[in-house]
């Protein structure tokens, strides 16, 4: 019996696997239904599933924040060494960019975020933080592990690769806008499409969620300092109160959703700093408050932006006080809308359903958060989704940013399978209409 399930292995992957990614046009579509499955099998495989765990341990014992993702960029540059897969280092200090297939095109990137959180991790168990005040509490390690697990599924059939796959491994997602940096560098040069992916605890393993149009909100902060003349706080009349004018500030603002926008088109302004004072019977001289604004459209979030600055500015001015707006650009940058893109939703549909069946792609509402996802989106067509990982019988799975946060590892061959699958289809659907010569890596790797 060994002997026969070895024969029937060695046959899938010496003969069937190379004729289900081959560029061959006439294949059927049963045939192409297959590579999803084939890589799935492939991802839950107990060597490579075993190496997605143990490179995804390494990661989450030692989380680095953003651009600081040195230790973790090396032990990613490790393993495409080991694999053979040639790539560009570095790009926005820390990210890679890897290259596997002809170096011709078409061209398709699938990416991995690598940053942690500034959290104290609050799980017990065996490859908790080793890092004080550092935790991968949103999943970034699982992502890195599972783009490494498609990697090797997808290295493993190189040859037969008719385009290329560029492997896109990101620094400083949370807030730092990684994603434009390494557009910025050239990044996705060539590149005709490019797949993201999160994972999510909220919905069952073996279940993806997403949505066509827009996903995910354009994003932006502001920091505002309001200046005023401090004094006693029994003699309010010799002061120039900043408390009172921010506290006007702050309530003007959410005039702005409820009075402004369009009540069918979401919108969130949120203050969530206010710093000012030190002791009960003192009026300070000045008060710092910051927030966050969000929008769904590129000219609502525009608009939204100056009215900001306007409010503070114009109702510290009523309360006698002087107002200095800052949007700090540059250390975080605006995040735009993340729109998935209606043909891709399409072929994402074709291959999650080959692979997990139709009745397990769910749809989600748009969210107002953001993912700098967004900028690639921005740049060219793009796709985001969510894979589940929820296991009741596993305990409750929290969701990210928590210090709780846990991941299920069964998720890690789902997400390796459909990276590897979506890329795979993409460039059998794409080929060019012409024969072009097989192209060759650039010239700086």
């Amino acid at each position: 019996m060994a002997l026969c399930k070895w024969v029937s292995l060695i046959f899938i992957v010496m003969v069937i696997m190379p004729l289900l990614i081959s560029s061959d046009h006439s294949l059927s579509p049963e045939v192409v239904a297959q590579i999803p499955v084939k890589f799935l099998d492939r991802g839950k495989r107990q060597e490579l599933f075993d190496f997605m765990v143990g490179v995804r341990r390494k990661i989450h014992e030692n989380p680095e924040l953003g651009f600081e993702e040195f230790e973790t960029s090396k032990l990613i540059r490790v393993e495409l060494d080991q694999m053979g897969i040639p790539y560009k280092y570095p790009l926005a200090e820390t990210g890679i960019v890897g290259f596997i297939g002809t170096g011709g095109p078409p061209f398709v990137a699938i990416r991995a975020d690598m940053d942690a959180l500034a959290m104290q991790e609050s799980v017990e168990w065996e490859h908790k933080s080793k890092v004080p005040g550092k935790m991968h509490a949103c999943g970034h390690d699982a992502h890195v592990a599972m783009l490494l697990g498609a990697a090797k599924i997808l290295q493993e059939h190189h040859h037969e690769l008719q385009g290329t796959v560029v492997l896109v491994f990101q620094p400083a997602e949370e807030g730092g806008g990684g994603a434009k940096k390494m557009l910025d560098e050239g990044a996705l040069e060539h590149v005709g499409a490019i797949f993201g992916l999160h994972v999510a605890a909220d919905y069952p393993i073996g279940s993806v969620v997403t949505r066509s149009g827009p996903f995910f909100a354009a994003s932006g902060f502001f920091e505002a300092v309001i200046s005023g003349k401090g004094g006693h706080a029994a003699i309010p009349q010799h002061t120039i109160d900043p408390i009172l004018a921010a506290s006007n500030v702050i309530v003007s603002l959410q005039h702005l959703v409820s009075r402004e926008a369009d009540p069918l088109e979401s919108q969130v302004v949120t203050v969530g700093k206010f710093q000012g004072g030190g002791a009960f019977n003192v009026i300070p001289d000045s008060v710092t408050i910051g927030g966050t604004f969000r929008a769904f459209s590129k000219e609502s979030f525009i608009q939204l932006k100056q009215r900001i600055e306007e409010v503070i500015t114009r109702q510290a001015s009523v309360q006698r006080c002087n107002a200095t707006v800052l949007f700090n650009e540059r250390d975080k940058p605006f995040y735009p809308v993340a729109v998935n893109d209606k043909n891709l939703h399409e072929h994402f549909r074709n291959v999650a359903g080959d692979l997990l069946g139709p009745q397990n792609i769910l749809e989600r509402q748009p969210m107002m958060g953001a993912e700098d996802f967004s900028f690639y989106q921005e740049a060219i067509p793009g796709y985001f989704f969510f894979v589940g990982m929820k296991n009741e019988s596993q305990g409750k799975f929290e969701s990210g940013h928590s210090p709780f946060f846990r991941v299920n590892e069964d998720v890690l061959p789902y997400g390796a399978a459909l990276h590897a699958s979506l890329a795979t289809r993409y460039l059998l659907e794409n080929q060019p209409k012409s024969t072009l010569p097989k192209g060759s890596f650039h010239d700086e790797l």
